[in-house]
């Protein structure tokens, strides 16, 4: 116009988006280490509660059993102190059976937690792949602007992802982000999520592995997961869980067998011979649903050897010559004695295995030993005369005690671990362990929870809003605007002065 030019208010180029890749990066890795180690403390805690507890725990029903043991051996002749015997025997496989029982509920839980957690991570790389058909679509248009809130969105879900399993992205030049879990199995593809789900395990049933879904094809990658909720299910079932059940399995079977051993030596109040005292299971033996060959495995425990019963599962595998024996827990490879026939069986850590003929190139069977030790622990003796407390025949005057003096000394004797630890000694050292595992577990949450704090906080001071400093800057535009105020107000009282004198 005549008076100059009007402008047209302030136009908005473009709207930037804060973000760091390395800040992202980092709050995710911590996010997905918290999530896993405060659910590995969460369920190692119930377990080391379980079988620590003073009451409930196996320690007092074996104290409450070598006492009666004692008792028969003070009054070998006392009615009522071989019923009390038989009783407390009772609790004592009560117990074993009640806290496995508990255990393997544990086990089940986990099964539907794995369930949950897939789930889960299918609908969030799902609805990642949407996002970046979403982002494409919205970048290609021409126009040139970048969708952040789709971009936003799509970070978030990420987020979510890394809190259940531990991954890693990849953006390509589209805009679209693939992202990577395990040791590089893809689980999305630019518009293409791959789906994980759960299976069972080759060797056994109830127990649940995790695969990754492609096409009409899926691979079984459990061992190659880590990170997150995920990853912390699957640690704790194979690093405290199974050890833990095992280890109870062991001495049951363990204190079971040198107990049978030395009450079949003795003999009872009527004159006869001593026979077993509990009933023992014998080691589980599972074959391959891939096996193609017909030959059977079966196994016992070695009695002589009893003391060197471990608490590992084993894979027994045949490569076409040879069999050989190797430890799940590190892959290591056992040696074996014998050659695998009835007559010369294979002997290794306290066991006995045979094979038969049949087996083909690649067949795998899976040993284990003490799993099912507590769950099948039984007492045979129903009648308390049949107690073997005296010495065998020909060697023992009336009232003799010297069986059931053996028989409370195995409370003492170093029967585990190689011959270097007694069943008290052994279940003190496996609630130990789980303490340590537990404490370390809470301590490693402990120490994730302060990383994630602080990669927060990085990532909030770089594209977050902070409240302080926005009331901050209220105040200060607040004051701004006051001083212009009165700049103004200033300036038009020294015009009104000036105008006043010059008029006059």
């Amino acid at each position: 116009t005549g008076q100059g030019y009007i402008g047209s208010g302030v136009k908005i180029e473009s709207i930037a988006r804060m973000f760091d890749q390395f800040t992202v990066d980092r709050l995710r890795e911590t996010s997905s280490s918290t999530s896993q180690y405060e659910t590995l403390f969460r369920f190692s805690e119930r377990v080391t509660n379980l079988l620590g507890d003073t009451d409930a725990g196996l320690g007092a029903g074996l104290e409450s059993f070598f006492n009666a043991v004692q008792t028969v051996a003070d009054d070998p002749a006392s009615i009522p102190a071989r019923q009390l015997l038989l009783s407390e025997s009772d609790s004592l496989v009560a117990r074993l059976q009640n806290l496995d029982s508990q255990l393997d509920s544990m086990r089940r839980e986990i099964n539907g937690n794995l369930e949950n957690a897939v789930t889960e991570i299918n609908g969030l790389s799902a609805a990642i792949a949407d996002a970046n058909r979403s982002i494409v679509e919205a970048t290609s248009q021409g126009s040139g602007a970048v969708p952040n809130d789709l971009l936003d969105k799509r970070d978030g879900m990420i987020n979510q992802l890394s809190e259940l399993i531990s991954v890693r992205t990849v953006e390509q030049e589209d805009g679209a982000v693939n992202v990577f879990v395990g040791s590089g199995q893809a689980l999305v593809t630019r518009f293409l999520d791959s789906p994980l789900q759960t299976v069972r395990n080759e060797f056994d049933a109830n127990r649940s592995e995790i695969a990754i879904v492609n096409g009409s094809a899926s691979a079984v990658i459990t061992d190659n997961l880590n990170g997150g909720k995920l990853g912390a299910l699957l640690d704790f079932r194979d690093q405290v869980l199974d050890p833990a059940q095992n280890s109870l399995g062991r001495i049951a079977v363990t204190l079971g067998t040198a107990f049978n051993a030395q009450h079949t030596a003795g003999m009872d109040l009527d004159g006869a011979a001593g026979g077993n005292y509990f009933s023992i299971t014998t080691p589980l033996v599972a074959n391959s649903t891939n096996n193609t060959g017909t030959a059977t495995v079966s196994a016992a425990y070695d009695g002589a050897n009893i003391d060197n019963l471990t608490t590992e599962d084993y894979t027994l595998a045949f490569d076409g010559a040879v069999w050989s024996a190797t430890r799940i827990s590190d892959a290591q490879v056992v040696t074996m004695t014998g050659s695998g026939t009835a007559v010369d069986p294979f002997l290794f850590d306290g066991l006995s295995v045979e094979v038969t003929a049949g087996a083909a190139a690649g067949d795998r069977f899976q040993l284990r030993p003490t799993r099912s030790g507590a769950s099948g622990m039984g007492v045979l003796l129903s009648n308390a005369r049949e107690i073997a407390a005296a010495a065998p025949a020909g060697s023992a005057a009336p009232g003799d005690n010297s069986n059931a003096l053996l028989l409370a000394g195995l409370q003492t004797s170093q029967t585990m671990e190689n011959g270097t630890t007694s069943f008290q000694g052994a279940y003190g050292q496996l609630i130990s362990q789980l303490g340590t595992q537990t404490r370390s577990a809470e301590i490693s949450a402990e120490a994730q929870g302060a990383l994630l704090a602080q990669a927060q906080e990085s990532r909030d001071a770089l594209s977050g809003v902070n409240l302080d400093e926005e009331a901050a800057d209220l105040i200060r535009f607040q004051q701004a605007y006051q001083a212009i105020a009165q700049v103004i107000s200033v300036a038009d009282t020294t015009f009104q002065t000036l105008l006043s004198a010059v008029g006059r």
